[in-house]
């Protein structure tokens, strides 16, 4: 094992925000579950850092509402509630059919080919069955709608919400029946987008978020 820091060379503004997101992808992926402590010393001897950008980390984490720090115990994971994560799916569900209403109206050639290039990867991996690039792909399939909309304002607030639905998301695609109705789904939603009708395409991508919702639900349901 190397004896120096995989972020030696990150500069110590932009270290804290590479820590964030380390420890963030970590707490949405399960690695640290919920009521897990996160210790500054152990995290520093960890990643062989110094604990300054480890304690700004945990406090944009605090900030996300991801940990709450205890005072005088230490700072501990919270992930997400069901409600939160149910916020975060009707806030999605509002933005993007706005946002696919918007990309038909402004998308150029290079947005359209760009979405039916993703989709065709996103069907290729569907049909190898390949999970991991199947959620990689779903993912761009989204972002790419939200890059035709050519506002970048628009397009940041929804990659923000996305990355955290994505992320609790990627349970409803875990089976093989549901990868290929998620494909028809989004199938569906770019012949809509193709033929240029936005109310379709609203109706299919809602349609689609509010699917996915309701299997996020069962499975968070199962865990109680």
């Amino acid at each position: 094992m190397p004896s120096h820091s995989i972020f030696e060379s990150t500069s110590h503004g932009s270290l804290g925000s590479k820590i964030f997101i380390l420890l963030r992808d970590r707490i949405l992926n399960e690695s640290y579950q919920c009521g897990d402590k996160l210790n500054e010393l152990t995290l520093a001897k960890e990643l062989k850092i110094s604990r300054t950008p480890i304690r700004e980390a945990l406090k944009q984490l605090e900030l996300e509402g991801l940990v709450e720090s205890i005072p005088n115990k230490g700072v501990y994971v919270k992930g997400f509630s069901p409600r939160d994560i149910d916020d975060m799916f009707e806030i999605r569900l509002s933005l993007e059919g706005l946002a696919v209403s918007f990309a038909i109206d402004r998308m150029d050639e290079v947005h359209l080919a760009k979405i039916k290039e993703v989709f065709e990867l996103l069907e290729f991996y569907t049909t190898k069955g390949d999970f991991d690039k199947v959620n990689d792909f779903n993912i761009l399939f989204h972002e790419s709608i939200y890059q035709a909309t050519q506002s970048t304002y628009f397009e940041q607030i929804l990659k923000d919400i996305h990355y955290y639905v994505s992320v609790t998301s990627r349970h409803s695609i875990a089976r093989p029946e549901r990868l290929e109705s998620s494909l028809a789904e989004h199938r569906a939603i770019l012949e809509a987008i193709i033929d240029g009708d936005k109310d379709e395409a609203t109706e299919r991508i809602q349609r689609h978020i509010r699917k996915t919702q309701m299997l996020v639900r069962k499975y968070y349901a199962t865990r109680k």
